[in-house]
């Protein structure tokens, strides 16, 4: 016959035979290669729909037409959106099918700024070294729909506020609002706290002893993963950090 049946008469597949009957045989991993692509469409096109910010609070997914019978399909979908029927909704797929997608929230850290009168609130002001600070700033590091792919990195440089600080206390916070100015604004949450040991000892000079500290520079890192933040700070004189994971299932 055909040119097709040819082909296929002729194929050294082992997954692909012709039986004397005239009928084409496949295994159950060929016939699941034949439906592979048109199964990968439905389930990226159904993971850009999920990944709206304006789609929230999903519990169900139903199949519906012909084809939603294909156990094929069905294993699929269970596989790639089975976290969102759990109500783990933040990108809610596999991060292999969509590597970009819109922060729901809007993340950043609580910071210091040098207090400006008439400007910011005199309940936050604060003196450390004879300097007025102000507290509580929401410095942000993604916006609420902001595009963010997997394994986007964002990197801060912070100092901190007295010479002599024993430690650097960094907390993360998260907001349904894209233009929180303070870490009391409604909706903030906080979402991590990492601590950051800033003494230096010297074992050659002082057998050990704390040495005089100088004005130091700490590193803040997040990086989006699939389901979860990972942050860290590090202490560029030393080479000292810490780290820790968000979760996003649990926030």
């Amino acid at each position: 016959g055909s040119t097709v049946e040819s082909a296929i008469r002729k194929s050294n597949d082992p997954e692909i035979k012709w039986s004397a009957q005239g009928m084409m045989r496949l295994t159950p991993e060929a016939m699941k290669r034949l439906f592979q692509p048109t199964v990968d469409k439905i389930k990226s096109s159904v993971g850009e729909v999920l990944n709206s910010p304006n789609v929230r609070g999903i519990q169900y997914l139903f199949l519906v037409g012909g084809f939603a019978e294909s156990p094929i399909l069905q294993h699929e979908i269970r596989r790639s959106f089975s976290s969102i029927l759990k109500r783990a909704v933040l990108f809610g797929l596999d991060p292999t099918i969509v590597n970009v997608r819109r922060s729901r929230l809007t993340y950043g850290v609580s910071v210091l700024n040098r207090f400006i009168d008439g400007f910011h609130p005199s309940e936050k002001k604060i003196v450390k070294d004879d300097i007025e600070w102000c507290a509580d700033i929401f410095d942000k590091f993604v916006l609420v729909d902001q595009s963010i792919g997997l394994g986007d990195t964002v990197v801060r440089k912070y100092t901190p506020a007295r010479y002599n600080q024993a430690q650097c206390i960094i907390s993360f916070y998260c907001s349904e609002s894209d233009k929180p100015t303070y870490v009391t604004d409604p909706g903030v949450r906080k979402i991590g706290t990492l601590v950051l040991d800033m003494l230096l000892y010297d074992d050659k000079l002082s057998g050990g002893n704390i040495t005089t500290q100088r004005r130091r520079e700490v590193q803040t890192r997040m990086v989006f993963g699939d389901t979860e933040i990972k942050v860290s700070a590090l202490d560029i004189t030393t080479g000292k950090c810490v780290r820790a994971t968000i979760d996003f299932l649990n926030k």
